[in-house]
C-alpha cells in the first residue's frame, strides 16, 4: 500500500460511504443544505442492492400482512412524490392480482386493498378494483380456472438510473462524488474524523477529515463499524437474498402479474425492456460474506413453477436469457421467516468524542429520499450544516423536468426537434435521460454527427456523455447499470462498448 497523501486543509462537513440510493440520497439532501459532501463508493453506483431490486415504487401491499402501518403509508407518500421527480425513469403500473382459493380469502385481499388505497392521503394513481378474468383483458394470460382478481396501481422504477440521478444532482450542487473509492481507515481525532481512502483503480491512498460520517453501505453496513472502524454496535443487519429470471414476454399487455404462492410468498411478472417479461423475487437467508450474488438454480425452478401456476404460457429453466440477485441489508428484527423480516429502517446515531456517526440499517428504495431527510434531521442538533431546510420533495431529478404533457410530450418534442433520429432510440434516451437527452444530443443534426454506432442504437456520444457524466468506466457501467442494453446486444456488440470504454479512459 502506498502512504496516504493528506488532501487540502478543508474539512467535509459529512463523508457518506456507499453509493447506493440511501448513500445518494442523503448527499443530495444534505448540499442542498448547503452542507460540503464528500460521497465515496467502493465500485460503481448502485453495484449492489440498488441496482438487484425488483424495480418497483411501492408501498408494499404485502407488508400489510406484517402490519407495517407506517412504513407502507409513508412508502405509498413517498410513490406520489417519487412520480413527480423522475417521470423520465418512473411510471405508473397497474397490478393485476388473480384470486387463489389456496391461498388469501378474497375478502382479505379486499380489505388490505382498501386500506392501501386509504392509507396516503395524496394518492393520485387509480383505485383498486375487482375484475371478472372471464370478461377483463388481463385475463386472457392465465389459466381458465382463475376467474376473479384485483387491480391495483404501483410504479415502476429503473432503479440503478434512480441512484445515478441523485448523485448527479448531488454533484451539481457541489458535492464530492467518487467512485472506485474505498474506505480503508478512520478514526475520531480531535473532534472530527480522519479517513483514509483508497482509488482502487491507481491503489493510491488520500486522507480526507470530516466533521460526520454516514455509514450508508448498505449488506457492509455492519462491517464497517466493526472491523473498519472498530466501533461496537448492539444493531446488525441481516442479509437476505433476492433473485430474478427474465424471459422473453410470455404476455400480451402494459399490465403486471402479481401472483400468490402456496408458502404466502409473492412473486411478481413484469413487462420488461419491452421484449421480456422480468419475474421475482425470492427471499433467501445469507450467513456469508457480503459481496457479489448470483441465482442459484433452485431459485430458477422456484420462480419457474410460480409463475407457471397462474400463466397460460409456461416458463421453463431454458428461457432464461438473464438473471439477477442481490442482498437486502434489513435490519435484524429477529423475525424467523426472511419474509417477515422488517423492510422499515433504523438510523443508529453514535456522538462519542463529538464526532457523529450515523448508521443507516435497512430501508427500500421508495422511502430512500424520506429516509435521508429523517438522517439529516437527526444528525442535525450535532451537525448545523444540514439544519437547513427540507427541500428534496419538491424538486425534480436531472432531466425530470420534461415540461407541459409528460413524458409523452416531451417525447413528441424530441421528435419534431431531432427528426433524425430512430423512433427507437428517441424513446429510449427520452425514458433513460429525460430532458437530458438534448445534451447528449448537442450540436448533432443526424445519426453520423452522433458518432460510432457501438451496437444496437449505442453510440459513442451517448458513451461520452455516460463516461464524462454518469461516472462510467466499464462496459459493464454502461450496458447493465445505466442502460439495460446487455440484453439487446450481442456478444460482439458487447466487446466493441468495452474496448471504446477501454480506449476512451485509457
Amino acid at each position: 500500500m502506498t502512504t496516504p497523501t493528506a488532501s487540502p486543509a478543508r474539512i467535509y462537513d459529512l463523508l457518506i460511504v456507499g453509493g447506493g440510493v440511501n448513500g445518494a440520497g442523503i448527499a443530495r439532501d444534505a448540499v442542498g443544505r448547503g452542507a460540503s459532501v464528500l460521497l465515496v463508493e467502493q465500485d460503481d453506483l448502485a453495484s449492489y442492492t440498488s441496482s438487484s431490486s425488483t424495480k418497483l415504487i411501492h408501498g408494499g401491499l404485502r407488508y400489510l400482512e406484517y402490519y407495517e402501518f407506517r412504513l407502507v403509508r409513508e412508502a405509498l407518500m413517498e410513490r406520489e412524490r417519487l412520480l413527480k421527480m423522475a417521470p423520465h425513469i418512473m411510471w405508473p403500473l397497474r397490478f393485476v392480482l388473480p384470486h387463489s382459493k389456496l391461498v388469501r380469502p378474497a375478502w382479505m385481499l379486499k380489505a388490505g386493498l382498501f386500506l392501501y388505497d386509504h392509507l396516503a392521503s395524496n394518492m393520485t394513481l387509480p383505485k383498486s378494483r375487482g375484475i371478472d378474468f372471464r370478461t377483463h383483458s388481463s385475463g386472457a394470460a392465465l389459466k381458465p380456472e382463475y376467474t376473479k382478481g384485483f387491480v391495483y396501481s404501483d410504479g415502476w422504477v429503473q432503479d440503478s438510473r434512480l441512484v445515478v440521478l441523485n448523485a448527479m444532482d448531488a454533484a451539481e450542487r457541489g458535492a464530492d462524488v467518487r467512485t472506485r473509492t474505498r474506505l480503508i481507515a478512520a478514526s475520531r481525532a480531535n473532534g472530527v474524523w480522519e479517513a483514509t481512502l483508497e482509488d482502487r483503480a491507481t491503489g493510491k491512498t488520500t486522507t480526507v477529515r470530516a466533521k460526520a460520517l454516514v455509514n450508508a453501505a448498505g449488506p457492509w453496513v455492519a462491517r464497517l463499524l466493526a472491523d473498519t472502524l472498530k466501533i461496537p454496535n448492539s444493531k446488525s443487519v441481516r442479509l437476505v437474498k433476492g433473485s430474478h429470471i427474465i424471459v422473453p414476454r410470455v404476455y400480451e399487455g402494459p399490465q403486471a402479474y402479481i401472483f400468490q404462492n402456496p408458502d404466502k410468498r409473492i412473486v411478481f411478472a413484469i413487462p420488461y425492456e419491452q421484449k421480456f417479461t422480468l419475474i421475482g423475487t425470492t427471499d433467501i437467508p445469507w450467513k456469508q460474506e457480503p459481496g457479489k450474488v448470483e441465482i442459484a438454480p433452485d431459485e430458477v425452478s422456484y420462480l419457474c413453477e410460480s409463475v407457471n401456476r397462474y400463466l397460460n404460457v409456461q416458463v421453463k429453466e431454458s428461457d432464461v436469457v438473464w438473471s439477477y440477485a442481490g442482498l437486502r441489508p434489513l435490519y435484524d428484527d429477529a423475525s424467523a421467516n426472511a419474509s417477515a423480516v422488517t423492510r422499515d429502517y433504523v438510523l443508529d446515531l453514535d456522538t462519542q468524542d463529538g464526532a457523529p456517526l450515523l448508521s443507516i440499517f435497512g430501508g427500500k428504495i421508495t422511502t430512500y429520499r424520506k429516509l435521508a431527510e429523517h438522517a439529516l434531521e437527526k444528525l442535525a442538533p450535532v451537525l448545523p450544516a444540514v439544519g437547513g431546510q427540507s427541500w428534496t420533495a419538491q424538486e425534480v431529478l436531472p432531466g425530470g423536468d420534461l415540461g407541459d404533457g409528460g413524458f409523452d410530450q416531451a417525447l413528441a418534442r424530441l421528435r419534431r426537434t431531432a427528426p433524425w433520429l430512430p423512433e427507437g432510440l428517441a424513446w429510449r434516451l427520452m425514458r433513460n435521460y429525460g430532458s437530458r437527452t438534448y445534451e447528449i444530443i448537442g450540436e448533432a443534426n443526424s445519426m453520423q454527427d452522433m458518432g460510432e454506432v457501438l451496437g444496437g442504437d449505442l453510440t459513442s456520444r451517448e458513451v461520452d456523455y455516460l463516461i464524462s457524466r454518469e461516472w462510467a468506466r466499464t462496459a459493464e457501467d454502461v450496458l447493465w447499470r445505466r442502460s439495460k442494453l446487455g440484453l439487446h446486444l450481442n456478444d460482439a456488440e458487447k466487446a466493441n462498448v468495452e474496448a471504446y470504454v477501454g480506449k476512451k479512459l485509457a
